[in-house]
Protein backbone atom coordinates (compact mmCIF):
# COMPACT_ATOMS: atom_id res chain seq x y z
CA UNK A 1 0.00 0.00 0.00
CA UNK A 2 1.36 3.42 -0.94
CA UNK A 3 1.98 5.93 1.82
CA UNK A 4 -0.22 8.53 0.16
CA UNK A 5 -3.12 6.05 0.19
CA UNK A 6 -3.22 6.24 3.99
CA UNK A 7 -5.15 8.66 6.13
CA UNK A 8 -2.83 9.52 9.00
CA UNK A 9 -3.72 10.83 12.43
CA UNK A 10 -1.30 13.69 11.83
CA UNK A 11 -3.70 15.10 9.25
CA UNK A 12 -7.08 13.96 10.58
CA UNK A 13 -8.65 14.08 14.03
CA UNK A 14 -11.39 11.67 15.13
CA UNK A 15 -14.75 12.28 13.49
CA UNK A 16 -17.81 10.99 15.33
CA UNK A 17 -21.00 9.98 13.48
CA UNK A 18 -24.21 11.47 14.83
CA UNK A 19 -25.32 9.68 18.00
CA UNK A 20 -28.03 7.11 17.29
CA UNK A 21 -29.12 4.05 19.27
CA UNK A 22 -26.98 3.47 22.39
CA UNK A 23 -24.40 0.77 21.59
CA UNK A 24 -24.71 -2.73 23.02
CA UNK A 25 -21.77 -4.33 21.20
CA UNK A 26 -18.33 -3.22 19.99
CA UNK A 27 -16.84 -5.22 17.10
CA UNK A 28 -13.17 -4.55 16.51
CA UNK A 29 -10.60 -5.89 14.10
CA UNK A 30 -7.20 -6.73 15.62
CA UNK A 31 -4.18 -6.19 13.37
CA UNK A 32 -3.82 -2.56 12.34
CA UNK A 33 -6.84 -1.65 14.48
CA UNK A 34 -6.93 -2.73 18.13
CA UNK A 35 -3.32 -3.92 18.15
CA UNK A 36 -0.39 -1.59 17.77
CA UNK A 37 2.13 -2.37 15.04
CA UNK A 38 4.25 -4.32 17.55
CA UNK A 39 1.15 -6.54 18.13
CA UNK A 40 0.69 -5.29 21.69
CA UNK A 41 -2.54 -4.17 23.34
CA UNK A 42 -1.82 -0.86 25.08
CA UNK A 43 -2.77 -0.28 28.73
CA UNK A 44 -5.13 2.47 27.58
CA UNK A 45 -6.92 0.04 25.25
CA UNK A 46 -7.14 -2.66 27.95
CA UNK A 47 -8.71 -0.09 30.28
CA UNK A 48 -11.16 1.04 27.58
CA UNK A 49 -12.28 -2.55 26.87
CA UNK A 50 -12.85 -3.13 30.58
CA UNK A 51 -14.80 0.13 30.89
CA UNK A 52 -17.01 -0.83 27.95
CA UNK A 53 -17.95 -4.14 29.50
CA UNK A 54 -18.48 -2.55 32.90
CA UNK A 55 -20.94 -0.21 31.15
CA UNK A 56 -22.79 -3.22 29.71
CA UNK A 57 -21.32 -3.05 26.19
CA UNK A 58 -20.16 -6.44 24.90
CA UNK A 59 -16.87 -6.61 22.99
CA UNK A 60 -16.23 -8.94 20.05
CA UNK A 61 -12.83 -9.38 18.45
CA UNK A 62 -13.42 -9.84 14.71
CA UNK A 63 -10.30 -10.85 12.82
CA UNK A 64 -8.83 -12.61 9.83
CA UNK A 65 -6.49 -14.44 12.21
CA UNK A 66 -6.96 -18.18 12.81
CA UNK A 67 -8.04 -19.27 16.27
CA UNK A 68 -4.56 -20.41 17.23
CA UNK A 69 -3.29 -16.81 16.88
CA UNK A 70 -5.76 -15.46 19.45
CA UNK A 71 -3.50 -15.78 22.48
CA UNK A 72 -2.54 -12.12 21.98
CA UNK A 73 -5.94 -11.00 23.28
CA UNK A 74 -6.92 -13.91 25.54
CA UNK A 75 -5.84 -12.07 28.69
CA UNK A 76 -7.89 -9.00 27.75
CA UNK A 77 -11.32 -10.54 27.10
CA UNK A 78 -12.70 -9.62 30.55
CA UNK A 79 -15.21 -12.44 30.84
CA UNK A 80 -17.00 -12.64 27.48
CA UNK A 81 -14.25 -14.60 25.75
CA UNK A 82 -15.61 -14.72 22.20
CA UNK A 83 -13.84 -13.96 18.94
CA UNK A 84 -14.86 -14.21 15.30
CA UNK A 85 -11.82 -15.65 13.49
CA UNK A 86 -10.80 -16.40 9.93
CA UNK A 87 -12.86 -13.52 8.47
CA UNK A 88 -16.04 -15.07 9.85
CA UNK A 89 -15.23 -18.74 9.29
CA UNK A 90 -15.28 -19.56 13.01
CA UNK A 91 -16.47 -18.26 16.35
CA UNK A 92 -14.13 -19.23 19.17
CA UNK A 93 -14.59 -19.27 22.94
CA UNK A 94 -11.40 -17.94 24.55
CA UNK A 95 -12.39 -18.60 28.16
CA UNK A 96 -10.01 -21.53 28.49
CA UNK A 97 -6.97 -19.31 27.99
CA UNK A 98 -3.99 -19.82 25.67
CA UNK A 99 -4.02 -23.17 23.92
CA UNK A 100 -7.53 -24.07 25.10
CA UNK A 101 -9.72 -22.32 22.57
CA UNK A 102 -13.05 -23.98 21.76
CA UNK A 103 -14.92 -23.66 18.46
CA UNK A 104 -18.58 -22.75 19.02
CA UNK A 105 -19.45 -22.03 15.37
CA UNK A 106 -17.75 -23.15 12.14
CA UNK A 107 -18.69 -21.88 8.67
CA UNK A 108 -16.50 -23.98 6.43
CA UNK A 109 -15.43 -23.64 2.82
CA UNK A 110 -16.63 -26.78 1.01
CA UNK A 111 -13.73 -28.64 -0.56
CA UNK A 112 -15.38 -28.66 -3.99
CA UNK A 113 -15.70 -24.88 -3.82
CA UNK A 114 -12.12 -24.58 -2.63
CA UNK A 115 -10.84 -26.70 -5.51
CA UNK A 116 -12.87 -24.65 -8.00
CA UNK A 117 -11.47 -21.41 -6.56
CA UNK A 118 -7.89 -22.70 -6.79
CA UNK A 119 -8.38 -23.82 -10.40
CA UNK A 120 -10.11 -20.63 -11.54
CA UNK A 121 -7.53 -18.37 -9.92
CA UNK A 122 -4.62 -20.42 -11.29
CA UNK A 123 -6.03 -19.86 -14.78
CA UNK A 124 -6.63 -16.14 -14.23
CA UNK A 125 -3.36 -15.41 -12.40
CA UNK A 126 -0.58 -17.90 -13.22
CA UNK A 127 2.05 -18.02 -10.51
CA UNK A 128 -0.44 -17.89 -7.63
CA UNK A 129 0.66 -19.92 -4.59
CA UNK A 130 -1.69 -21.38 -1.98
CA UNK A 131 -1.99 -22.33 1.67
CA UNK A 132 -4.93 -24.02 3.41
CA UNK A 133 -6.25 -23.03 6.85
CA UNK A 134 -8.28 -25.66 8.71
CA UNK A 135 -9.71 -25.72 12.20
CA UNK A 136 -6.60 -27.32 13.68
CA UNK A 137 -4.16 -27.50 10.77
CA UNK A 138 -2.18 -25.34 8.38
CA UNK A 139 -0.94 -26.69 5.03
CA UNK A 140 0.80 -25.02 2.11
CA UNK A 141 2.37 -25.48 -1.28
CA UNK A 142 6.18 -25.81 -1.35
CA UNK A 143 6.58 -22.49 -3.19
CA UNK A 144 4.33 -20.53 -0.80
CA UNK A 145 6.50 -17.96 1.04
CA UNK A 146 7.16 -18.07 4.77
CA UNK A 147 4.61 -15.44 5.82
CA UNK A 148 3.05 -16.95 8.93
CA UNK A 149 4.03 -17.82 12.48
CA UNK A 150 4.05 -21.59 12.24
CA UNK A 151 5.64 -24.38 10.27
CA UNK A 152 3.06 -26.03 7.96
CA UNK A 153 1.80 -29.49 8.83
CA UNK A 154 2.32 -30.63 5.25
CA UNK A 155 3.74 -29.38 1.92
CA UNK A 156 1.96 -30.32 -1.32
CA UNK A 157 0.11 -28.75 -4.28
CA UNK A 158 -3.22 -27.24 -3.21
CA UNK A 159 -5.14 -29.78 -5.27
CA UNK A 160 -3.59 -32.57 -3.17
CA UNK A 161 -4.10 -30.70 0.10
CA UNK A 162 -7.83 -30.43 -0.69
CA UNK A 163 -8.29 -34.00 -1.94
CA UNK A 164 -10.64 -36.40 -0.09
CA UNK A 165 -7.67 -38.41 1.20
CA UNK A 166 -5.51 -35.40 2.12
CA UNK A 167 -3.94 -34.94 5.54
CA UNK A 168 -6.58 -33.40 7.76
CA UNK A 169 -9.39 -34.37 5.36
CA UNK A 170 -11.68 -34.90 8.34
CA UNK A 171 -11.35 -31.30 9.51
CA UNK A 172 -13.26 -28.34 8.02
CA UNK A 173 -11.46 -25.95 5.68
CA UNK A 174 -11.84 -22.41 7.02
CA UNK A 175 -10.13 -20.49 4.23
CA UNK A 176 -7.62 -20.63 1.41
CA UNK A 177 -4.71 -18.17 1.30
CA UNK A 178 -3.59 -17.14 -2.19
CA UNK A 179 -0.36 -15.19 -2.73
CA UNK A 180 1.00 -13.66 -5.91
CA UNK A 181 4.61 -12.42 -5.99
CA UNK A 182 4.23 -9.65 -8.59
CA UNK A 183 0.62 -8.46 -8.89
CA UNK A 184 -0.63 -5.24 -7.27
CA UNK A 185 -2.67 -6.25 -4.16
CA UNK A 186 -5.85 -4.40 -5.13
CA UNK A 187 -5.61 -5.54 -8.75
CA UNK A 188 -5.15 -9.15 -7.58
CA UNK A 189 -8.25 -8.86 -5.38
CA UNK A 190 -10.36 -7.53 -8.26
CA UNK A 191 -9.05 -10.22 -10.62
CA UNK A 192 -9.74 -13.00 -8.11
CA UNK A 193 -13.29 -11.85 -7.41
CA UNK A 194 -14.08 -11.80 -11.11
CA UNK A 195 -12.47 -15.20 -11.71
CA UNK A 196 -13.99 -17.02 -8.73
CA UNK A 197 -17.44 -15.45 -8.83
CA UNK A 198 -19.96 -16.93 -6.43
CA UNK A 199 -17.93 -20.06 -5.69
CA UNK A 200 -16.32 -18.32 -2.70
CA UNK A 201 -15.92 -14.99 -0.94
CA UNK A 202 -12.56 -13.28 -1.60
CA UNK A 203 -11.03 -10.49 0.45
CA UNK A 204 -7.69 -9.32 1.81
CA UNK A 205 -6.26 -7.92 5.04
CA UNK A 206 -2.56 -7.84 4.18
CA UNK A 207 -0.69 -4.96 2.52
CA UNK A 208 0.86 -7.57 0.21
CA UNK A 209 -0.86 -9.48 -2.61
CA UNK A 210 -2.24 -12.08 -0.19
CA UNK A 211 -5.90 -12.97 -0.60
CA UNK A 212 -8.19 -14.84 1.78
CA UNK A 213 -10.84 -17.12 0.24
CA UNK A 214 -13.80 -18.26 2.37
CA UNK A 215 -17.20 -19.85 1.91
CA UNK A 216 -19.56 -18.01 -0.50
CA UNK A 217 -21.56 -16.24 2.21
CA UNK A 218 -18.85 -16.07 4.85
CA UNK A 219 -17.51 -12.71 5.96
CA UNK A 220 -16.84 -10.81 9.16
CA UNK A 221 -20.15 -9.03 8.63
CA UNK A 222 -22.32 -12.10 8.04
CA UNK A 223 -20.97 -14.00 11.06
CA UNK A 224 -21.19 -10.92 13.26
CA UNK A 225 -24.82 -10.51 12.14
CA UNK A 226 -25.56 -14.12 13.13
CA UNK A 227 -23.97 -13.66 16.55
CA UNK A 228 -25.87 -10.42 17.12
CA UNK A 229 -29.17 -12.02 16.08
CA UNK A 230 -28.60 -14.79 18.63
CA UNK A 231 -28.24 -12.09 21.29
CA UNK A 232 -31.14 -9.94 20.15
CA UNK A 233 -28.79 -7.12 19.14
CA UNK A 234 -29.63 -5.05 16.04
CA UNK A 235 -27.02 -3.62 13.67
CA UNK A 236 -27.97 -0.14 14.93
CA UNK A 237 -26.63 -1.16 18.34
CA UNK A 238 -23.19 -2.16 16.99
CA UNK A 239 -20.07 0.01 16.79
CA UNK A 240 -17.36 -1.43 14.51
CA UNK A 241 -13.69 -0.64 13.85
CA UNK A 242 -11.38 -1.69 10.99
CA UNK A 243 -8.53 -0.78 8.67
CA UNK A 244 -8.45 -3.12 5.64
CA UNK A 245 -10.75 -4.33 2.82
CA UNK A 246 -11.86 -7.41 4.77
CA UNK A 247 -13.49 -5.00 7.24
CA UNK A 248 -15.59 -3.09 4.68
CA UNK A 249 -18.76 -5.22 4.88
CA UNK A 250 -18.70 -5.18 8.68
CA UNK A 251 -18.25 -1.40 8.77
CA UNK A 252 -21.07 -0.92 6.29
CA UNK A 253 -23.40 -3.21 8.29
CA UNK A 254 -22.80 -1.66 11.72
CA UNK A 255 -24.88 1.27 12.93
CA UNK A 256 -21.72 3.21 13.70
CA UNK A 257 -18.33 2.43 12.23
CA UNK A 258 -14.85 3.89 12.32
CA UNK A 259 -11.92 3.70 9.92
CA UNK A 260 -8.56 3.85 11.64
CA UNK A 261 -6.17 6.71 10.85
CA UNK A 262 -3.99 4.16 9.04
CA UNK A 263 -6.90 2.66 7.04
CA UNK A 264 -7.08 1.61 3.40
CA UNK A 265 -9.01 4.14 1.24
CA UNK A 266 -11.88 1.67 0.71
CA UNK A 267 -12.31 1.45 4.48
CA UNK A 268 -12.36 5.22 4.87
CA UNK A 269 -15.09 5.38 2.22
CA UNK A 270 -17.17 2.64 3.90
CA UNK A 271 -17.05 3.81 7.51
CA UNK A 272 -19.42 6.38 8.98
CA UNK A 273 -16.66 7.94 11.09
CA UNK A 274 -12.89 8.07 11.56
CA UNK A 275 -10.51 7.84 14.47
CA UNK A 276 -6.76 8.15 14.93
CA UNK A 277 -4.25 5.43 14.02
CA UNK A 278 -3.85 2.08 15.77
CA UNK A 279 -0.51 3.17 17.24
CA UNK A 280 -2.33 6.09 18.88
CA UNK A 281 -5.06 3.90 20.41
CA UNK A 282 -7.81 4.97 18.01
CA UNK A 283 -10.23 2.30 19.26
CA UNK A 284 -9.74 3.39 22.87
CA UNK A 285 -10.31 7.05 21.91
CA UNK A 286 -13.77 6.21 20.54
CA UNK A 287 -14.71 3.84 23.38
CA UNK A 288 -13.88 6.59 25.86
CA UNK A 289 -16.20 8.91 23.90
CA UNK A 290 -18.96 6.28 23.94
CA UNK A 291 -18.65 5.85 27.71
CA UNK A 292 -18.76 9.63 28.16
CA UNK A 293 -21.92 9.82 26.02
CA UNK A 294 -23.53 7.13 28.16
CA UNK A 295 -22.67 8.97 31.38
CA UNK A 296 -24.05 12.26 29.99
CA UNK A 297 -27.31 10.65 28.84
CA UNK A 298 -27.86 9.08 32.27
CA UNK A 299 -27.41 12.40 34.10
Amino acid sequence: MRENDLVTSATRQPETPPATTPPRLIATDLDGTLLRDDKSVSPRTVAALAAAEEAGIEVFFVTGRPARWMDVVSEHVHGHGLAICGNGAAVVDLHGGPGAHRFVKVRELARDNALDAVRLLREAAPGTMYAVEQTYGFYQEPEYPKMHMEIPDSLAPAEELLAPDAPGAGEPVLKILAFHPTLDPDAFLTLARLAIGDRANVTRSSPSALLEISGPDVSKASTLALCCAERGISHDEVVAFGDMPNDVEMLTWAGRSYAMGNAHPDVVAAASGQTVANNEDGVAVVIEQLIAERVQSSN
